[in-house]
């Protein structure tokens, strides 16, 4: 953990303020400002306010109570910034993302609900989620944790992470533009094409396979009954009257 961020833990209150943004701290904090600057105006401005020795009293039980309230700050902060290490409860990350590795979405939102229930402000169980919500087709519950990751100030150190979900996020969630035909329509289009293309070459065949049919002129039938009619009108003429 960095070492800078004790540098809270001098405010008495802040700390609490400031990683996990409890309001209870907030009287702390303030009480703390208005004991501090009553002193200094006491003590270096207006001295003859307070007697001396009234004030020089003031002055260490503040810093006593300082140094106490400073010390526990500090030992509060790792639970500040991660519960999961110090909760009573065993730490279920490590499940939850063999979980998510494994394409069991349901199982990983469940274990990564318990993790937050220890840490709501917890950055890698927030971003699993989202990514959870995205494989589901929860695009609006996805984009949700994705607001509440961007609002924390520790999600900094996550800043790649976060745009590439938000990234993954916008290219599922936007429509496909030309959606592929399917395989039946492709199959009767297929089909109907070569039915097509195979009457309209047909009579083309013909003709080019028998030429001299085309050129002799009608069927032998059609003669043969013509013939038969002028036989009979000639029978008729030199029949005697």
């Amino acid at each position: 953990m960095d070492a800078s961020r004790y540098l809270t833990c001098l405010w008495p209150g802040l700390s609490e303020l400031w990683y996990r943004g409890r309001w209870s701290a907030l009287p702390a904090a303030v009480a703390f400002a208005v004991v501090f600057n009553f002193l200094l105006v006491a003590r270096f401005v207006y001295p003859e306010w307070l007697a001396p020795s009234l004030v020089r009293l003031a002055c260490w039980v503040g810093i006593a109570a300082w140094f106490v309230l400073t010390f526990r700050a500090a030992g509060r902060l790792p639970g500040l910034l991660q519960p999961r290490l110090v909760a009573e409860a065993p730490d279920r990350f490590a499940e939850a993302h063999n979980e998510y590795l494994q394409g069991r979405w349901d199982e990983a939102e469940a274990v990564l609900a318990a993790c937050l229930e220890v840490d709501p402000r917890d950055c890698q169980s927030l971003l699993m989620l989202a990514s959870v919500y995205r494989h589901t087709k929860r695009f609006e519950a996805a984009e949700h944790a994705l607001q509440q990751l961007d609002r924390l100030e520790t999600a900094d150190g996550w800043w790649l992470e976060r745009q590439a979900e938000r990234q993954r996020l916008e290219r599922d969630r936007a429509p496909s533009d030309d959606p592929a035909p399917s395989d039946d329509s492709a199959a009767g289009d297929d089909s109907a094409a070569s039915d097509d293309s195979a009457a309209s070459e047909e009579p083309a065949t013909n003709s080019e396979e028998n030429p001299s049919a085309a050129a002799a002129g009608p069927p032998s039938g059609e003669v043969s009954t013509r013939e038969r009619e002028d036989d009979s009108d000639g029978v008729e003429d030199v029949r005697p009257r």
